[in-house]
């Protein structure tokens, strides 16, 4: 999601909620170049000009994936999230220190060599690893790839609304030695955004599944998300208590985007979703 201008931090997968490293948008109407041909083009075919066909909408099959995202975001937004939505204010600066002396840096020292594949690899876009462990790709399960794009958007929406608010520092603003292995992203530390949109998307990805499933693919799916918020703290760009204040806040934006009264278009792509899993 120059820099981080394309990472919308933490928010990770903003930028790049395209196809999660498929090939493609699935979704999108054409998919790729088709070239014509100059001297015949296909319109000049015998009959083909005259076939007009009688269709009076586009067809929400035919939105490309991360466009129908901005329309489910933009009913999400019409709620009144940003009441009902409660994000307490991170520690004080002192606590913020201890948290470094006592966590950070142990980590960064014991840890970052081992985790800084997995570090870099989901520095703009983990969603592949949730689709990995549902054993889908996005062209194989486009409904369920539908759900993750839309929970990213509105993950990321929400979340940067609350780093404004807060606006705690980076824990490399503080202790620049932890000297993250990127550049550190352009906006503030709490709650953290990767923490935010992954256990979104487990939270949305466990209630796709049939009952019967729910149980073990959670234990999966959350070490997941506590795996990918975590590699941020080793990294040194987030506190353990960023990464807390994301899982929570994760489980109020579900609250609200998967009630039906409030975000309908959800409730519709959530129901086409599990019918790919039943």
């Amino acid at each position: 999601m120059a820099g981080d201008a394309g990472d919308a931090g933490d928010a990770g997968d903003a930028g790049d909620a395209g196809d999660a490293g498929d090939v493609g948008n699935v979704g999108q109407v054409g998919g790729g170049r088709i070239p014509d041909r100059i001297d015949i083009p296909f319109l000049t075919e015998p009959d083909v000009a005259a076939q007009i066909f009688d269709r009076t909408e586009f067809g929400e099959r035919n939105w490309a994936t991360i466009w129908y995202a901005w329309v489910v975001l933009g009913e999400f937004g019409s709620t009144d999230w940003i009441n009902n939505i409660v994000v307490p204010a991170p520690p004080n600066l002192n606590d913020s220190k201890l948290e470094i002396e006592n966590e950070l840096k142990p980590m960064v020292l014991n840890e970052r060599p081992d985790a800084l594949g997995e570090i870099l690899g989901q520095r703009k876009e983990f969603m592949r690893y949730f689709l990995a462990v549902m054993h889908s790709r996005s062209h194989s399960h486009p409904a369920t790839f539908r759900v993750l794009t839309i929970a990213n958007l509105v993950a990321t929406m929400v979340v940067m609304h609350f780093k404004e608010y807060h606006d705690r520092p980076r824990p490399s603003q503080i202790c620049p030695a932890l000297l993250p292995p990127f550049p550190v992203p352009g906006h503030a530390s709490y709650p953290s955004g990767h923490a935010t949109q992954a256990h979104l998307f487990a939270l949305v990805l466990e209630n796709i599944l049939p009952i019967g499933q729910r149980a073990s693919m959670r234990i999966v799916l959350q070490a997941l998300a506590k795996r990918i918020a975590r590699n941020r703290e080793i990294a040194g760009v987030h506190y353990r208590t960023d990464s807390t204040a994301g899982a929570n806040l994760a489980n109020a934006i579900f609250g609200i985007l998967n009630d039906p009264d409030q975000v309908p278009k959800f409730t519709d792509a959530m129901s086409t979703a599990k019918d790919e899993w039943s």
